[in-house]
């Protein structure tokens, strides 16, 4: 029997970094657009994108090992296709985003700190031209990740309120 629901891990995955993901979207437009509270924002930003890169890299682990439950077989497959790479693309902004930050904090010449003291090793060399590049791809790529979300929950709208086909409640556990 084919599974019918995400695993309950993918699910709080899921839902939790969604949470995080949108949350960073916001603190990333605040900080370019407040001086008065970007050394606060930015405090939250670092830490809060290295822990959506752990997470991703957990879920990406747990995904491979639980697959997701197949879509429809009446979905279109020109939906199917697109639903597949948008994934796909979610899964590298995941990943990109957070290690273009991190990069373009070491181009910057900033560290990096974590808990307990520990800071994280530069990923680039410190380089004014690269942070330039780097803060600008970020930026790029930030606004894209939006607008991926954005698609994102209009697919799920669309799965859960006009084909009413199980596919927003296999991620809700509502089944």
């Amino acid at each position: 029997m084919a599974q019918v629901q995400f695993t309950r891990t993918a699910r709080w995955l899921h839902w939790s970094m969604a949470a995080m993901i949108l949350a960073m979207l916001f603190i990333g437009v605040a900080m370019v657009t407040s001086l008065e509270l970007r050394p606060w924002l930015i405090d939250i930003h670092r830490p809060l994108g290295l822990l959506i890169l752990l997470l991703a890299l957990i879920r990406l682990r747990h995904r491979r090992r639980n697959p997701p439950p197949p879509l429809p077989g009446d979905l279109p497959r020109l939906q199917a296709r697109i639903a597949g790479a948008s994934h796909v693309a979610l899964y590298a902004l995941m990943f990109a985003m957070p290690l273009l930050g991190w990069a373009m904090s070491s181009a910057g010449g900033y560290l990096v700190p974590l808990p307990f003291g520990f800071t994280l090793p530069p990923l680039a060399p410190q380089d004014p031209g690269l942070y330039t590049l780097l803060r600008s791809a970020h930026g790029i790529l930030g606004y894209a990740f939006f607008t991926l979300v954005l698609a994102h929950v209009a697919g799920a709208l669309h799965h859960a309120w006009v084909r009413r086909d199980g596919v927003f409640e296999a991620m809700t556990g509502k089944r």
